[in-house]
């Protein structure tokens, strides 16, 4: 698992303004509890000098999605809202002593919550800027233009940094290539005069080389694939010391789901806790796989 700093453990386990904010004049959603995170960030606005007063939110999420939460409500208080526009999500990571790169995309969620909540406030329609035929990442719903702001941003220059601070690219890998072409882009648009931006191949290579297992260098049939899944399972042991089990339920392509039992059912960490699972997933198999719990199985017509 990922390791994280003293004050990411301090606001998950202790976060500052969680639940609902009376008389809340600015309210901005964004995330979908269908794909891991979801925020709700709630301020109260002093309408004549626009002055954060308040601020509190409600986050379904990891840890890391919480304690972002927390610092953003933290740091916006006191500020104006033009001041509060330029809050950038790595301000929210250094707030906390950073994030693991895994968890990046908790603090840019932290940002765009900000940006909705103002334009409510200021009865803006407040857009993701998504276009039409955009859409890069469908596991995660990640347009291109969200991949390509947050790719300037944070001067970004690998497919696997950008998985890091989107979650595109993060399931069945087809997006890779869209998200090699933007990086392409981007790297071109910032070259300067004489300088020849390297091509996205080469940019993108540590990310499209995951840490293959050198037990699993062949493809392997289904029923090694199953045997390597419960291997994987079986070697959580923190679950069951903490009441907690996970059971493999079905694998479906590169989509395996699992049966969370006891403890980790409905748990606050259940996406870190699958996060980890998968990552250990990829190393044992040799390949892109995604993690989801059996609730997210197809129903058969």
């Amino acid at each position: 698992m990922w390791e994280y700093s003293d004050k990411v453990r301090e606001h998950f386990f202790n976060p500052r303004n969680s639940g609902p904010l009376e008389n809340a004049n600015g309210i901005g959603d964004v995330g979908s509890i269908q794909c891991g995170d979801a925020l709700r960030l709630m301020l109260k606005v002093e309408p004549e000098t626009e002055i954060i007063t308040d601020a509190h939110f409600q986050t379904f999420g990891c840890g890391s999605a919480i304690a972002s939460s927390s610092a953003l409500t933290e740091i916006v208080k006191g500020m104006t809202l033009d001041e509060a526009l330029k809050v950038s999500n790595q301000n929210i990571a250094d707030y906390l002593d950073g994030l693991p790169p895994e968890k990046m995309h908790c603090s840019v969620m932290g940002r765009e919550a900000l940006q909705a909540a103002i334009a409510n406030f200021r009865g803006e329609v407040w857009s993701d800027d998504h276009e039409e035929g955009a859409l890069i990442c469908k596991c995660f719903a990640v347009d291109a233009v969200m991949i390509e702001d947050v790719v300037k941003a944070n001067k970004l220059n690998t497919v696997q940094e950008v998985t890091f601070y989107t979650k595109a690219g993060g399931g069945c890998a087809a997006c890779h290539e869209g998200i090699e072409e933007i990086l392409a882009k981007v790297m071109a648009e910032n070259a300067g005069p004489g300088e020849v931006s390297p091509p996205a191949a080469v940019i993108a290579a540590p990310a499209t080389q995951p840490a293959v297992s050198k037990s699993s260098p062949m493809k392997l049939t289904l029923v090694q694939k199953i045997r390597k899944v419960e291997e994987v399972l079986d070697s959580v042991p923190t679950l069951l010391r903490d009441n907690g089990d996970v059971e493999l339920a079905d694998i479906q392509g590169k989509k395996i789901y699992v049966h969370l039992k006891g403890a980790c059912s409905g748990c606050m960490m259940e996406a870190a806790t699958l996060g980890g699972i998968q990552q250990k997933m990829i190393e044992a198999l040799g390949e892109l796989v995604q993690v989801l719990p059996s609730s997210h199985m197809p129903v058969e017509a």
